[in-house]
C-alpha cells in the first residue's frame, strides 16, 4: 500500500496563495489522483482530480483558482491555489484511486483563508 502525506496547508488571507503537496512513499505513475477537501460539519468533496495520463477536473468553486498537477518521478501530487477565498477553508486531502476506483486517503492538512 502506498502511503500518502499531504503538507503546504497553513493560514492565509483572502486572495492569497498556497501550494499543497501530496508524497507518496511509493509509486503513484499507474494511478488516478485526486485533492478533496472537508469543512467542519459537511461532507468531503473532490476539488481536484487527475488521471494517470495527466487530464485534470475541477469543481465549479475552484475553477480558474486552482491547478492540480503530477510528478511522477517524485511520487508527488500538486494542488496550487490562487485567489484563496474563505469559503475555502477546511481540511484538504489527497487520494489514489487503486482497483474499483477504491480510494486511499492521505491525513488531511488544514487550510484556513481568513483575515
Amino acid at each position: 500500500q502506498v502511503q500518502l502525506v499531504e503538507s503546504g496547508g497553513g493560514l492565509v488571507q483572502p486572495g492569497g496563495s498556497l501550494r499543497l503537496s501530496c508524497a507518496a512513499s511509493g509509486s503513484i505513475f499507474i494511478y488516478d489522483m485526486g485533492w478533496y477537501r472537508q469543512a467542519p460539519g459537511k461532507q468531503r468533496e473532490l476539488v481536484a482530480g487527475i488521471t494517470s495520463g495527466g487530464s485534470t477536473k475541477y469543481a465549479d468553486s475552484v475553477k480558474g483558482r486552482f491547478t492540480i498537477s503530477r510528478d511522477n518521478a517524485k511520487n508527488t501530487v500538486y494542488l496550487q491555489m490562487n485567489s484563496l477565498k474563505p469559503e475555502d477553508t477546511a481540511v484538504y486531502f489527497c487520494a489514489y484511486f487503486s482497483d474499483y476506483a477504491f480510494a486511499h486517503w492521505g491525513q488531511g492538512t488544514q487550510v484556513t483563508v481568513s483575515s
